[in-house]
């Protein structure tokens, strides 16, 4: 019998509302756009991964076996190029303001809000999963409301864009020519050139005390003390990048991958640009978010992975696009 997975403390889906949701339909229609893209029009900003051999997942202690970590295999992805940070708010906006796109989140009405951040009075919570009471369905939470109706992202532009759906992600991605990164190319971008290591910057949480990403600080899930400088989200840019100039590929926001999730087909797949099984339940998360904390999750890790239905939405899920080479 195949071992259950266990979820992630910091992620949550649709599935797990006791009441099940009614989803609006609207009339979003982009064209798509090949994945293919010439490279004189890929924004300047990608950066070019040249590819190769690396050794993916992990047989650590610190792993989840059930998530699938291990067995650490040899693997070799193609050229590909990736952006160095996840998709800002400025950027999702201006792709809603030119196609009039609508989320995932805006058509069931509702997303995930953590707990801490849901305000005393103006919102409408509509439940929360039992397994991740932390949770709070929030009615009007979307990616411009991240905390409800009377919140805004003003101050938040060069912030990770929340509250996106796996299908919101790949709207974003065929609009702007680009795509969703496989979770092998994920992972290799995120090891920067390193072999094995745990994070993207090596073993070590904080080498020399010095904060890396944003994860949390403190006893979870009642209070983040904030010791690295953040409660929620941080500006893309935060922290330094690893040794490929990619910024916060461990904690912030979980980021899609184009792979359905399996905790078992790599471990007899295919080697050679791996995409993932051909059909599935979930699709493929990584990185972690500001939720993240050792007692519970330890999921910023580099080859740490979780999952997550297509339709669902967070306060901590985000993306980053890749394209061909």
């Amino acid at each position: 019998m195949q071992e259950p997975i266990k979820s992630s403390c910091c992620s949550v889906s649709r599935t797990q509302m006791t009441k099940p949701s009614t989803r609006v339909e609207d009339s979003n229609t982009l064209e798509p756009a090949q994945t293919q893209v010439p490279v004189n029009s890929l924004p300047s900003s990608m950066i070019y991964i040249a590819g190769g051999e690396f050794l993916m997942g992990t047989d650590d202690q610190e792993g989840f076996p059930s998530d699938g970590e291990g067995p650490v295999r040899s693997v070799t992805v193609s050229p590909f190029y990736i952006d160095p940070y996840t998709v800002t708010n400025a950027e999702f906006q201006r792709f809603v303001e030119e196609t009039g796109y609508v989320t995932e989140a805006e058509k069931f009405g509702w997303s995930f809000v953590f707990h801490l951040f849901v305000p005393a009075s103006g919102v409408e919570v509509i439940g929360s999963p039992a397994q991740t009471p932390w949770w709070l369905g929030v009615n009007g939470a979307y990616w411009r409301a991240p905390e409800g109706p009377e919140s805004s992202i003003e101050e938040r532009l060069d912030h990770p864009v929340i509250h996106i759906s796996w299908n919101d992600a790949d709207a974003y991605c065929r609009w702007a020519g680009k795509r969703l990164p496989t979770e092998a190319e994920w992972e290799f971008a995120a090891r920067g050139g390193l072999v094995q290591k745990r994070y993207p910057w090596g073993d070590e949480i904080k080498p020399g005390s010095k904060h890396m990403c944003n994860i949390w600080q403190g006893k979870f899930p009642e209070k983040n003390n904030a010791s690295d400088g953040f409660i929620g989200t941080a500006p893309v840019h935060t922290f330094d990048p690893n040794g490929y100039g990619l910024y916060q590929m461990a904690g912030n926001v979980w980021e899609w991958c184009s792979d359905w999730f399996s905790p078992s087909f790599h471990v007899n797949g295919p080697r050679v640009n791996p995409a993932g099984p051909a059909k599935g339940a979930s699709r493929v998360t990584k990185g972690g978010s500001y939720l993240c904390h050792r007692s519970y999750c330890n999921r910023y890790r580099v080859a740490a992975r979780s999952q997550n239905t297509p339709d669902s939405s967070t306060g901590n899920i985000g993306f980053r696009c890749a394209a061909d080479a």
